[in-house]
Formats: structure tokens, C-alpha cells, sequence
């Protein structure tokens, strides 16, 4: 295993935030790590990197301990933060160079790497751009790219997607394919549920600080597959409708984003024309569908909430 985690707890004052955690990262995976708002991810994700100690367990990376004063370790290591940390008086090709400079690069071969990731991130066009002077995905793109010059084994992807465009999305995620394709291990998390489904091997749910679900998104299903999914768009949701929906025969869970009810039944609970009816008393309905389950679905399923609510430490 590239990095393990064993029986690993972490608090914050009387808050304990990663609970006796077990987790396993592979050699060339493409691991997506989910979960609400203050379910221990980043906390999860700054342990592994040496910026914070556990209080109890072991940290292993790259066959060593892993704590704060462990150096060597961060030079196979990359970390994309999810708020973007670029040098703003340094045009793209100087943020490059300097933070190769850090990891030891010089020269010849720091010139190389940086020629090399210019075209892996597709700004050599910009390259004397400062930062400001680029779109916020091109932005996000330099941002990987400088955790990028020194070619980490691992290389940590925190919502490296908030807030750009399609295309720049869409750059990203087939960037994260060819790492792995290349043999560099990520670690990704979002609050895209699709991208997760798209890019990622093995997926894992947190919450409360604990492991609650993993494997690929088909054994996700799996493990859960004996429910069925409605999605209700209300004309006038309510707190009223939410209430009756809870109470029909069969319906498990309820959860309400704007004007859509994600309805979540046992099996062949044949309830949709009651959904439909209670819908109807309460204001109208706009659409209503049964779909396939989701990794979204399995999700609102184990933690009884989406990625965007809650709070408290991530």
C-alpha cells in the first residue's frame, strides 16, 4: 500500500473529528474520498500530508511515519489546496519555476519540467501572464500544475474544481486520468458527484470522522441496491409536503433541494402514485421520474445528507 491509516483519532478540544479511522491508499488508484461538510476529510487529508499530527493510530506514507517533522516525504508528495495559492506578483512561468525551486530542482532540469508542465497544463500560451491577468480555470490549472514540477508519487486533489467552467472542468478531470495513467496515485475529493464517478477507481464515504462505505461505484450500488429512487420537482414545496411525503408507506428518506424531493423507498414499494397524489394536494407537481440509483443517491442513502450541508470541521 502507498499510505495506510490505522486506528487513527484526531480532536480538536472535546470535538473528536476522525474517529479510530482505517484507510488504505493503492499504488496507481484514483481514490475519490467524499463526505458532508465536518465528516473528517480534510482533517484526514492534512494528516496524511504531515501538516497535523494524529493524536492516536499511525500514519504510514511511502513505508514511513508520517508526522509534521517528517520532511522527506513531502518531496513525493503534491498537494492541490482547494483555495488557490499562487504568487500574485509572479507571472505563470515564475510561479512554476519557484515552486520548483523549492522541491530542489535547478537548471537544465528545472527547465524541463517546467517546459513539460506548461504543456501538460495547456498555458504556454499565458506563460507570462500573472494571475490575475488569467481566468479562474486557468488559475486552477497553474495550481496543479505547481504541484506538479516535482512528480509526486501521490498527488492530493482538494475541490480542485470550484468555480471554473466547463472546459476548464473538463481539462482537469482528463488531466487526472493521464496522471494515473502515468502511475501517479490521487487522492480526489468534490462536491461533483459525477466527477467522482468519472474519474475515480475506488470511492470513499466519510462521516462523523469514520469510514461508512467503500469500493467502486457499482459495489456501492450494490451494497445498497434494495431502494428506489423519485425525483420530485414541487410546484410550491413546503414543510407540510415534506411531512406527508416522510409518511408514505415504504418511503425511507426525503430530502428537499429547492423546488426537487430526492424520495428514496424500499424496493418495489410501488408508492409513486401516492407520491403523485400528496403532490398534487400540496400545490402541483412539475415533473416527477423514478431513475436508476447514483453514487448521489447512495450518498443522501449512508449520511442522510448532501455534500453542501452541514458544518463544523471538514
Amino acid at each position: 500500500m502507498l499510505a495506510t491509516m490505522k486506528n487513527v483519532t484526531k480532536r480538536y478540544g472535546n470535538q473528536t473529528v476522525v474517529n479510530q479511522l482505517d484507510l488504505t491508499v493503492k499504488s496507481g488508484e484514483i481514490l475519490g474520498l467524499l463526505g458532508p461538510n465536518g465528516a473528517g476529510k480534510s482533517t484526514t487529508i492534512n494528516m496524511l500530508c504531515g501538516l497535523i499530527n494524529a493524536d492516536e493510530g499511525e500514519v504510514m506514507l511511502f513505508e514511513q511515519k508520517q508526522h509534521t517533522k517528517n520532511l522527506s516525504t513531502r518531496h513525493e508528495l503534491g498537494l492541490v489546496t482547494q483555495d488557490i495559492t499562487l504568487f500574485s506578483g509572479l507571472n505563470v512561468v515564475e510561479n512554476l519555476r519557484y515552486v520548483g525551486g523549492l522541491y530542489g530542482l535547478r537548471g537544465a532540469e528545472l527547465n524541463a519540467r517546467v517546459s513539460d508542465v506548461l504543456d501538460f497544463i495547456e498555458l504556454r500560451d499565458h506563460r507570462k501572464k500573472k494571475p490575475k491577468q488569467l481566468s479562474g480555470g486557468m488559475q486552477r490549472r497553474l495550481n496543479i500544475g505547481c504541484a506538479l514540477l516535482h512528480q509526486p508519487k501521490l498527488i492530493i486533489m482538494d475541490e480542485p474544481t470550484v468555480g471554473i467552467d466547463p472546459q476548464s472542468r473538463n481539462h482537469i478531470l482528463e488531466s487526472v486520468k493521464k496522471l494515473a495513467a502515468n502511475g501517479t496515485t490521487v487522492i480526489y475529493t468534490s462536491h461533483y458527484m459525477e466527477e467522482v464517478e468519472a474519474v475515480c477507481d475506488r470511492i470513499i464515504i466519510m462521516d462523523l470522522g469514520r469510514i461508512i462505505a467503500q469500493g467502486t461505484v457499482n459495489e456501492l450500488i450494490k451494497n445498497t441496491g434494495n431502494e428506489s429512487t423519485v425525483i420530485l420537482t414541487a410546484i410550491a414545496p413546503s414543510p407540510a409536503l415534506t411531512r406527508a411525503l416522510e409518511e408514505v408507506p415504504g418511503v425511507r428518506q426525503v430530502n428537499m433541494a429547492g423546488n426537487k424531493y430526492t424520495i428514496i423507498s424500499a424496493a418495489n414499494s410501488g408508492n409513486i402514485s401516492r407520491i403523485t397524489e400528496l403532490a398534487g394536494q400540496h400545490g402541483g407537481f412539475a415533473g416527477i421520474t423514478e431513475q436508476a440509483r447514483s453514487l448521489e443517491d447512495i450518498f443522501l442513502t449512508l449520511t442522510g445528507k448532501s455534500l453542501r450541508e452541514g458544518n463544523g470541521y471538514a
